[in-house]
């Protein structure tokens, strides 16, 4: 993989290298480690997004209730058996 130059504020650069320290990992580790978490908080961000939207629309909502309700009654069918 070819090496990257990457311009990053003092503050960021001073907080990495405390982060690599505390750590004990290197540099690319705790880089990678945190790009993952931001990608994983974007895609929460973005999931309770369209679940606020799914809860705005009363009539999708109503579909989303009676499905859960559905699985419900399966899953308790299951376990029944």
């Amino acid at each position: 993989m070819p090496d990257l130059t990457l311009h990053l504020s003092e503050t960021a650069h001073k907080t990495l290298i405390n982060l690599v320290e505390t750590s004990g990992e290197t540099m690319q580790t705790v880089l990678d480690k945190a790009i993952e978490n931001y990608r994983r908080y974007i895609f929460l961000v973005q999931a309770n997004q369209a679940f606020a939207a799914l809860r705005e629309n009363e009539e999708l909502w109503q579909e989303e209730l009676a499905e859960r309700g559905l699985w419900d009654q399966i899953l308790a069918d299951e376990e029944e058996e």
